[in-house]
C-alpha cells in the first residue's frame, strides 16, 4: 500500500458538478429553518452566543492541533482533521440540541452566524492553523491551493442557497415549514450517498487506511463535544446553554469538507477518509447524546 499521504481520489468535472449541486441542496435544506432574527440574537444574548462562538472557533482549532501533535499524524490527515475544525455547524446539530431539551434558539444562531460568514471564516482560519503546523504546512503549499477561488467556492456552495432558504423562510413561513421537514430528510440521504459515492471507486485502499482514523475520529469528536460542554459550564452559563455549545463545537459540516477537498485539495486520500468517517460518525454521536440527555430529562421529570 502507498503513503495515504500520496493517494490522490479523482472525480470528473460532471462528478463533481454533482457533489457541488448536492451540497448546495443540503446547505439550503438548513436554511429553511433560519430567519433574520436568528442572527439578531447575538445582540440579544451576547454572553452564551460569544462563548459558542469562542468554543467552536478557537478552542476546537487549539485542541485539534493539540490531538495532532500528540497523534504523531500523516500530514493529509492531519490537515483532514483541521478543515473538519475549520468547517462551519453540522446539519443535525440543530435536531440535536431540540431532542436533548438544549437552547436551541442558541443553536440556531451559532448556526447561523458561522455558516453565513463560512465564506470567510473556513478558508482563512483553515490557513491560519494549518500554517502553523510544519508537515501540513509544507502539503498546503505542494498542493497550491488558491483560496481566492476557494473563497468564491464557498460563495456559491454556502452563501447562495443560505440566502435562498432564509428569503423563503422569512417571506413565505407557511411554504417553508411544509416543505422543510421533508426537504431535511432528502437532504440527510443525499448526504449519506454522497459520502458512499466519494468512498466508492477507492474502497479497498481507504478500508485498509480506516483503522488510522477510525478511533482519531472518535476522540475528536467525542473531546469537543465534551469540551464545548463544560467550557459553557465553567462560564456558568444554564445547561441548556451548555448542550447548545456541545453540539455546536462537536457536530461539523463533514459535506462541505468533503466538497472542499475535491474540489481544491487534489482529492486528498487521508483528508478525504477523515472526512467521510467524520460525516458518518457525529450523525450518530449527536443522536446518542441527543437521546441519553433526554433520557435524563425523563427521569427527572418523573
Amino acid at each position: 500500500m502507498e503513503s495515504i499521504d500520496d493517494i490522490r481520489i479523482h472525480f470528473s468535472s460532471d462528478q463533481l458538478f454533482l457533489l457541488n449541486m448536492c451540497l448546495m441542496f443540503i446547505m439550503f435544506s438548513i436554511s429553511l429553518n433560519l430567519k433574520t432574527d436568528d442572527f439578531l440574537r447575538l445582540v440579544r444574548q451576547p454572553k452564551s452566543s460569544v462563548i459558542g462562538l469562542i468554543s467552536q472557533l478557537i478552542l476546537l482549532p487549539i485542541f485539534t492541533l493539540i490531538l495532532i501533535q500528540l497523534w504523531g499524524l500523516p500530514a493529509s490527515v492531519a490537515l483532514g482533521l483541521i478543515l473538519v475544525a475549520c468547517c462551519p455547524g453540522g446539519n443535525i446539530s440543530n435536531f440535536s440540541v431540540h431532542l436533548s431539551g438544549g437552547n436551541t434558539a442558541l443553536s440556531i444562531t451559532l448556526t447561523s452566524i458561522v455558516t453565513l460568514f463560512a465564506i470567510v471564516i473556513t478558508p482563512v482560519t483553515f490557513s491560519f492553523w494549518a500554517g502553523l503546523l510544519p508537515s501540513t504546512s509544507a502539503l498546503l503549499q505542494e498542493i497550491s491551493v488558491n483560496y481566492g477561488e476557494l473563497l468564491m467556492s464557498i460563495f456559491y456552495l454556502v452563501l447562495l442557497p443560505l440566502t435562498a432558504g432564509i428569503t423563503i423562510n422569512t417571506k413565505f413561513p407557511e411554504i417553508a415549514k411544509k416543505i422543510s421537514k421533508p426537504i431535511q430528510k432528502i437532504a440527510l440521504l443525499i448526504f449519506i450517498l454522497l459520502i458512499l459515492f466519494a468512498v466508492w471507486g477507492n474502497r479497498d485502499e481507504l478500508a485498509f487506511y480506516l483503522q488510522l482514523v477510525f478511533f482519531l475520529v472518535l476522540v475528536h469528536n467525542g473531546g469537543a463535544l465534551v469540551m464545548g460542554y463544560y467550557f459553557a459550564k465553567a462560564n456558568r452559563l444554564p445547561i441548556a446553554d451548555a448542550k447548545a455549545i456541545s453540539f455546536e463545537t462537536g457536530i461539523q459540516n463533514a459535506g462541505l469538507g468533503l466538497v472542499l477537498v475535491f474540489n481544491f485539495f487534489d482529492g486528498l486520500g487521508g483528508m478525504m477518509l477523515v472526512m467521510a468517517w467524520w460525516g458518518i460518525w457525529d450523525m450518530i454521536s449527536a443522536l446518542g447524546l441527543a437521546m441519553y440527555w433526554k433520557h435524563r430529562l425523563k427521569l427527572k421529570d418523573k
